[in-house]
């Protein structure tokens, strides 16, 4: 009788750079859910962190020298750093070969972004960015029937990502850190979110402000864009709004979809409205990890070569459009 051998299946193992609230409770867990994902190393800066977040998750290898760190057993990264860090972790790492999924925003400006995107394409790794609301199934879903035409041509799409978030010591309150407010931090998915429904941009306006907390970044941005295939598009983003109404609307000709309790909900029900004329009115409600569906698409790229949903070209795009938004403000 035969042997049969058993085939295993390539697996991705991950590092995991930047050991944040993010990184413990959202994306280590979300990765932990992939069967053939394995996590082998945690950096931070402080060894400390480090440490702590290897033993808490059995991880073996952990370290605070980004450059020993890249030395570790892996062929992927996810980078959850301040978003200053961004740039000069993302080229050391494509620089070992190791594919890369980087939270947004991609970088501090566009140009180290074009430069990150370069030398990724150079050294032949995989760049995605954490875009996750494109991941939702309902998101997904909205998009289908957009592109079906049962609501007709696009008119606008609006879309709203607020929470109250008081200025503390956090990175994202720090311009030299950051780059920015609201805008870099939320305003980033509203923007790839216009992108999505709307697809490229021909222009954009809008504003900044402290509307309630000072600080050296802005609470609440707002804008408008003129989508080049026609329609526009509208967001606000906000981290002075104690009960805001996140949500997705796209508006078509014949009907409207609207998307609630998606955007800055990790574990309830989001419902899509379904508005079609001469239809009855059509409601959903379903749960879905973005994380880990960005995570699956990311690793289906990695193993299988199966198209990035979301590319650094797209992290390099939200950048440019945000600061064409920054120089509208004067």
């Amino acid at each position: 009788m035969k042997e049969i051998k058993k085939v295993l299946k390539p697996k991705i193992k991950w590092g995991v750079a930047g050991c944040s609230y993010f990184a413990e409770n959202s994306v280590i867990p979300s990765l932990k859910l992939l069967r053939r994902s394995r996590i082998t190393s945690v950096f931070s800066n402080s060894l400390d962190r480090a440490r702590t977040i290897a033993q808490k998750f059995s991880i073996k290898d952990y370290s605070n020298d980004y450059q020993k760190f890249l030395e570790g057993d892996f062929n992927a990264v996810y980078i959850l750093s301040a978003n200053k860090d961004h740039y000069y972790q993302v080229i050391e790492a494509a620089k070992t070969g190791k594919h890369i999924m980087c939270e947004k925003p991609l970088a501090l400006n566009s140009t180290q972004a074009k430069e990150m995107v370069d030398v990724c394409r150079a050294n032949n790794v995989k760049l995605s960015v954490g875009y996750i609301q494109r991941f939702h199934p309902l998101t997904v879903k909205a998009k289908e029937i957009l592109e079906s035409g049962m609501i007709g041509k696009l008119v606008l799409v609006n879309v709203s990502q607020s929470m109250n978030y008081p200025p503390g010591e956090n990175f994202r309150f720090k311009k030299e850190s950051s780059g920015g407010g609201v805008l870099r931090d939320l305003g980033t998915h509203c923007i790839d979110l216009l992108r999505y429904f709307g697809g490229e941009v021909e222009s954009i306006k809008g504003y900044l402000e402290n509307v309630i907390y000072q600080s050296e970044v802005e609470d609440f941005s707002v804008g408008s864009v003129k989508f080049r295939n026609g329609g526009y598009g509208n967001f606000y983003a906000s981290y002075c709004i104690s009960k805001p109404i996140n949500r997705i609307e796209v508006v078509g000709y014949k009907g409207t979809l609207i998307i609630e309790n998606l955007i800055g909900r990790r574990f309830d029900y989001a419902k899509l409205i379904i508005l079609i004329e001469g239809q009855t009115k059509k409601a959903f409600r379903r749960r879905g990890n973005k994380l880990v569906n960005l995570l699956k698409n990311f690793q289906s790229s990695v193993l299988k070569g199966t198209p990035l949903l979301v590319t650094g070209e797209d992290g390099l795009f939200n950048l440019q459009l945000m600061e064409e938004l920054e120089k509208s403000c004067g």
